[in-house]
Order: structure tokens, then sequence, then C-alpha cells
């Protein structure tokens, strides 16, 4: 099977948001699981990234990645790292690096100010977002000088409003002393509530001023043919689950 890598007529550089398709794994994480930190087999993890970096052009030792932390934190990259970082972003004006984010419900995001040759890629889970990943990753981007009206945010494939519940606790620390902050959840059962991540992450965005956002409009949770899944994972009582990557070069 072919790899499936979902685009977005909005960004003109070089980007992909792989689905499980086209893989070697097998059994839970059947497809293209780029998760190091699976307990998936080892050389089906890394026969799965190989085809990623083939499909994105660049060698595997450009195909950067990140330990992601579920942090506001970034780093600007210029050449491949002797160890991954523990952060959740990266940028750089280096031609010929991809950066790479890992998901399976959080936010892939990836960013470009094809003008300035700026590009960023962010892990935005709910709490990164609240810290401010992005309106970081946009910072970073302009200290290399990206322009943030130039900038193009693209939220990939991640669970949509109806698949994420939440309790009270989530609720409040969105709310407490930012009330406008209701508008992104919605009513569930009981004391529950249904929140809209990449509505938030939308706003966040737009916030932080970048000329254009928009979100893929796929949902990880609900099309298990194509998407890996956290949350469908605990549901479903199984032992482990794949990660997407989503990579953007320059």
């Amino acid at each position: 099977m072919t790899l499936e890598i979902i685009r977005s007529d909005r960004l003109s550089v070089q980007h992909g948001f792989f689905t499980r398709r086209g893989g070697a794994s097998s059994g839970i994480f059947a497809g293209l699981n780029c998760g190091t930190g699976s307990t998936d087999q080892a050389d089906m993890v890394a026969i799965n990234r190989g085809r990623v970096a083939e499909a994105m052009g660049v060698e595997g030792e450009n195909l950067l990645a990140v330990h992601q932390i579920h942090s506001a934190d970034v780093i600007e990259v210029t050449g491949a790292p002797s160890e991954k970082a523990r952060v959740d972003a990266m940028v750089t004006a280096t031609p010929g690096l991809a950066l790479s984010i890992l998901t399976a419900d959080c936010q892939p995001v990836l960013f470009a100010d094809e003008k300035a040759g700026v590009i960023g890629a962010a892990h935005a889970g709910w709490r990164g977002t609240l810290e401010g990943v992005l309106d970081n990753t946009v910072a970073a981007m302009e200290r290399l000088g990206a322009s943030r009206a130039n900038i193009t945010a693209v939220i990939g494939p991640c669970i949509s409003q109806r698949a994420y519940e939440v309790g009270p606790e989530f609720f409040e620390a969105f709310t407490d002393g930012e009330p406008e902050n209701t508008r992104f959840f919605a009513q569930g059962p009981g004391d529950r509530m249904m929140f809209d991540l990449p509505a938030y992450g939308l706003f966040r965005l737009r916030e932080a001023g970048v000329g254009l956002a928009e979100w893929t409009r796929h949902c990880t949770y609900h099309d298990p043919d194509r998407f890996y899944s956290y949350r469908r994972k605990t549901h479903q009582n199984e032992a482990d689950y794949g990660r997407l990557i989503s990579v953007i070069r320059l």
C-alpha cells in the first residue's frame, strides 16, 4: 500500500500530514507507526520513518524530531542534533531539514513563511496550547526573520470536539481568569464537557497574529482506518498505540 499524505493548498512549501496507511507495522500498530517511543518493533518503526524521509526527499538523519513533553518550549535547529531536545516545537531557516512532529489526538501544527524562508512544526496538545506553544513557535519564527502576517499555520488531523470529553477540572483550567474560553466547550453527559481543541488552537494562532490559520478537519478518533488515536486506544483497552507523523521542509 502506498503512503497517504494529507496536504494543504495553503502551504506552498513541501509538507505532509501522513496517515497510518502505507507502513510496515502490524497488529495494533498496523500501518505507518513512526513512534520510536512505542512498543512496536524498532526495525518496523525505522522502515516507516525511512519511507517518510524518502517521501519528503531528505536523508534519514535530516528528518528531525524532538522528545515531546507537552511543554510550550521551542528550539531553533540548524542541523541534525546529537540527541533529541525535550521540547514540543522546532523552527528553522536551513534548507534541506525536515521538521517532524508525532501525534495521536494532539494537534500537529505546521508553519511557513515562504517569503522569509522560515518554517516551524509544533506538537500542541491541550496543555501545550494553553501554555503557549503555538505563540512561542510564531515568536521563534519571527526571530529568524519571519513576519507574523506572512505566516501560514495549518493544524492537521487531531481529536474533534465530539470525541473529546473532559471533566470539571479541565474546564476550570481553561476558564479560570479567562471566562471567554467557555465558548470552546459544549455540555456533555452529567458534569462532563466536550472540548474543541482545534477551535482553541485556531484561536491561539490568530491571536498570535498569523496571516492564515486553518484545520484540515480530520478527526483522529473517528477514523481508525487512517489515524492512530490515544483516546480510542484507551476506550478499547489496547496495550499501546501508534503515532502519526507530520513533516515540513524548506
